[in-house]
């Protein structure tokens, strides 16, 4: 399945719509004004949450759980490095997956036994930022797409 995920523009907290193959809404990321660390709900257009993205405290890496029905489903961690930043991720009940490319030029890919799960590319010509989201047929598009919202918020708002 294909998507595109929106950054809104001019909103407290961060807001991103994600948009289907046909362009239609399907879903929508909530982030909490005021809040200890960075805290975002996913909702589908109706408003139910499908997962929750919270990130933790850490002392010398960025860490961040996404949540489904209050049970931890996505562990990712930005390691500190000086040149290329580097994502380790672990899925519940799959271990970990590889999260690889060129974040600088915004196309990376997840990875698990060399099979790709999802594939991100950054399209160049959005006034915010608008990624475009591949993911394989039998994933869960929830979790891979909150996935690619962690690291929207590790490497481009610079408050990590």
């Amino acid at each position: 399945m294909n998507y595109q995920i929106k950054e809104k523009l001019f909103t407290f907290g961060n807001t991103f719509d994600i948009l289907d193959e046909g362009g239609r809404p399907a879903f929508h990321v909530k982030g909490q004004v005021f809040s200890w660390g960075k805290k975002l709900s996913f909702q589908n257009m109706s408003g139910a949450e499908l997962a929750f993205i919270q990130q933790k405290p850490a002392l010398f890496r960025t860490e961040y759980h996404i949540l489904q029905n209050g049970r931890p489903m996505v562990e990712m961690m930005k390691r500190p490095t000086f040149f290329k930043p580097v994502f380790d991720m672990n899925l519940a009940g799959r271990g970990p997956v590889e999260v690889q490319g060129n974040f600088i030029a915004h196309e990376f890919k997840f990875e698990h036994r060399g099979q790709v799960l999802a594939h991100v590319s950054k399209a160049r010509w959005s006034w915010s930022d608008s990624y475009g989201v591949s993911i394989a047929d039998g994933e869960d598009d929830v979790l891979f797409l909150a996935a690619c919202i962690v690291i929207d918020q590790v490497l481009h708002d610079g408050k990590d």
